[in-house]
């Protein structure tokens, strides 16, 4: 696998998004639920695979990941560490990789505005799968589950930041979508390695 140095400033460029998406809560830190915080994240992940591709758009969420669990402080609130892996919310993290990646898949095949947001969404859809089950199962498992806690409580707990995720979601695959006009690109991923 043989990455440009363009293919490395646009990973870089996308885990920076991440860390700045990840912690827009320290500005509001009102907006969490759940043990989840509401953030940019989503967002970004899913603009990094209809911008970048699949490939790179999930390697640069692995980067975010690999940052994160070495210690730096790029998580939610400014949290970071291996610990980090044992979070309720880490599986949102998790989603963002494959987010990007099912999100690029999807767009390489055709480049239609509506194909954009038919992506966007389930990019949506695969972060809340993976993210909310692996929040249920750690509190089941491992974390302090909020007395009564079930699966139906972990779904309604996601439903409060839902509609922000949606517009969020099919914002950025307009801007995607706007991006490849404007540039008169139709996927770096396609170009050729040097």
């Amino acid at each position: 696998m043989k990455f440009r140095a363009i293919d490395i400033c646009y990973v870089g460029l996308f885990t920076a998004f991440m860390m700045i998406g990840a912690n827009i809560t320290s500005l509001v830190p009102f907006m969490v639920i759940g043990g989840v915080p509401i953030t940019l994240q989503t967002f970004f992940a899913i603009l990094a695979g209809a911008v970048l591709g699949s490939r790179l758009g999930a390697i640069s969420m692995l980067v975010y990941a690999i940052v994160g669990l070495a210690g730096a402080p790029v998580f939610a609130r400014f949290s970071g560490g291996i610990g980090e892996f044992l979070s309720p919310s880490f599986g949102f993290i998790i989603s963002f990789i494959f987010t990007s990646y099912f999100v690029g898949k999807i767009i390489e095949k055709n480049q239609h505005l509506y194909v954009y947001f038919i992506a966007s969404i389930v990019g949506l859809i695969t972060n809340y799968f993976i993210g909310t089950n692996w929040m249920f199962f750690a509190y089941k498992v491992w974390a302090a589950a909020p007395e009564g806690f079930t699966y139906k409580m972990a779904w309604l707990w996601m439903a409060l930041p839902l509609p922000k995720d949606i517009i969020l979601s099919l914002f950025a695959g307009w801007m995607a979508y706007r991006l490849h006009k404007t540039v008169k690109i139709n996927s770096f991923v396609n170009q050729p390695k040097v």
